[in-house]
Parts: structure tokens; C-alpha cells; sequence
């Protein structure tokens, strides 16, 4: 370490790694570093993703989906590593180009068609069964607001304070402080509308709610960053009531465990290929590798 202050050179260039947890997945340029095809099994929906909050939002649409009965929702669930790299795969980027989980091919049609970015892929299922997306224009356009909101806030949660929190390879005051206030003002945002409002939307759970459970719900129980005595997560009544009434349904939790890989053994189901898969594969059931 020094104390030299950083002077920002004319010209940014790539000689180093930035150091943290995920350095060596960090580059400042796209497209595949390597050839690799991806399975594809035998449902119509084809999912690829890891189960951090962003590819927990669409495992637990489609599990909402099969429990209102919507049998083409059937799909397989492949795991990507991106620890390991996996989304940089050329067969990854041809569906997302951008190499972020999760992506979906839907190969129903007659033509398979690729969506990426979660909250596309929400919407998408949404539109395509009618489902978790009201009809009535008020409401409707409530939880678009919602899930927009989701997706332009949570990368100051992750990317702001989750990383310089918990992952940068140095404590830094500003920059915690600066995201600890915006991240604690977010949990405000929900915590005032959710005294008025039993879900996002309104009264009816919809794909808002599936978008910012996975990561505000896990933040106000404290189960990411290992910052919930830091922000003072338990303060936020309402939306720990509304994160512990999401969390009591059977298709949030199946959706919890598909491409889980970390945590208690019966709680992962690396791979969904099946329903039965819930009970018969999760690592608890299956023999370790030697």
C-alpha cells in the first residue's frame, strides 16, 4: 500500500489485474475466450444460469408457472460456472452476447428464439403464458415501473456495495459509505412502498416481486455480503414482512435450489431437468465425486 492519491493516467489501459474476488473473470473486452458448445436437453425452454440473485429471479418464474399449471413452461436447467469462466463460451455468447447469467433459449417455435438480460427473460415468460403480468393497465404498468426499478438499482446493491464491501482486495471508506447510504436508501424506497402495498404491484404477486426478492429479500435476512447487522436490515418491517411471505411459497423455494452450488448439500440441485429432480438429486442424495 502507499499513500501517494491516485492520479487517473490520460489514458486507461489493461496491464493488471484489478485484484478482489472475481479478478480473474474480469476483462474489458466481449466475446468468447474459448469454443464450447452448450447442451440442450428435452424441453422447450433451455435455461442457462448460476443461482445468484439474478439467476434465481427466472428459476423461480418458471417453477411459478409449472405450479399454475402451464406444462410448456417444462424447461432444463444447465449450470454455469462463472467462477470458471463458462460464460465466455462461444455457445454461451451466441445467446448472450453480453456473458451474464442467466440466458434462455426458447425452442418451442419454429424458430428458437435466444432472450437475455432477467428482466427480459421475465417479461418474455410473462407475455408468452400470461402470468405474473397484469391486464389492467394501472397495475400493469406498476409492476413494469418496479421491475425496471430492480434492474437499474441493483447494480449499485452488487456492483456498489456488495463488491467494495465484501469482495475488493482493499476496505475503502468512501466508496463503502457512499453505497452503504444508497443501498439503505433503496431498502427505504421498498420499505414505504410495501406499508402501503402487500406486493410491488399492488395486491397481486407478479414478476416485480420475482425480480427484487432474490436480492433484497436475501439482504434483509442478512444472507448476502454477510452485511445485515451493517445496514441495520432487520429496521425494514415491511420489507422483511414481504420477503418472509415470498419465501413461504413451494415454487420459491424449488426455484431457490436450481443451479445452487453453494450452501447446505440438500439445497442444491446443480442441474433441473425434471421435476422429480428435487427429490432424488440434490447433492445431498447424490454420491460424491471421486
Amino acid at each position: 500500500m502507499t499513500d501517494t492519491p491516485y492520479v487517473p493516467p490520460k489514458v486507461w489501459t489493461w496491464d493488471k489485474e484489478n485484484g478482489g474476488q472475481f479478478a480473474n473473470i474480469n476483462r474489458p473486452i466481449a466475446g468468447p475466450t474459448h469454443d464450447k458448445e452448450l447442451p440442450v436437453g428435452r424441453h422447450p425452454l433451455q435455461l442457462y444460469s448460476l443461482a445468484t440473485p439474478n439467476g434465481v429471479k427466472v428459476t423461480v418464474m418458471l417453477e411459478e408457472l409449472l405450479a399454475l399449471g402451464h406444462k410448456g413452461a417444462e424447461y432444463d436447467a444447465w449450470l454455469i460456472r462463472i467462477g470458471n469462466g463458462d460464460q465466455f463460451g462461444s455457445g454461451f455468447v451466441d445467446i448472450n452476447p453480453n456473458s451474464k447469467i442467466p440466458a434462455l433459449m426458447d425452442r418451442s417455435g419454429p424458430e428458437p428464439i435466444r432472450v437475455f438480460e432477467s428482466g427480459s427473460i421475465l417479461f418474455y415468460l410473462a407475455e408468452k403464458f400470461g402470468a405474473f403480468l397484469p391486464k389492467d393497465v394501472k397495475a400493469r404498468t406498476e409492476a413494469m415501473s418496479w421491475l425496471f426499478w430492480q434492474m437499474g438499482s441493483a447494480p449499485y446493491l452488487g456492483g456498489g456495495f456488495g463488491h467494495f464491501y465484501a469482495y475488493a482486495p482493499t476496505k475503502i471508506e468512501y466508496a463503502i459509505d457512499r453505497f452503504a447510504m444508497e443501498t439503505k436508501r433503496q431498502l427505504d424506497v421498498l420499505d414505504r412502498r410495501l406499508a402501503d402495498s402487500e406486493y410491488l404491484a399492488g395486491s397481486e404477486y407478479t414478476i416485480a416481486d420475482m425480480a427484487v426478492w432474490p436480492w433484497y429479500g436475501a439482504l434483509a435476512k442478512g444472507l448476502v455480503y454477510g452485511a445485515g447487522e451493517f445496514l441495520s436490515v432487520q429496521d425494514y418491517k415491511n420489507v422483511q414482512r414481504w420477503t418472509d411471505q415470498i419465501a413461504k411459497r413451494p415454487a420459491v423455494k424449488r426455484g431457490r435450489m436450481v443451479n445452487r452450488v453453494s450452501g447446505d448439500p440438500a439445497s442444491q440441485l446443480h442441474e433441473r431437468h425434471d421435476a422429480s429432480d428435487f427429490e432424488t438429486k440434490t447433492q445431498d442424495k447424490l454420491a460424491p465425486v471421486t
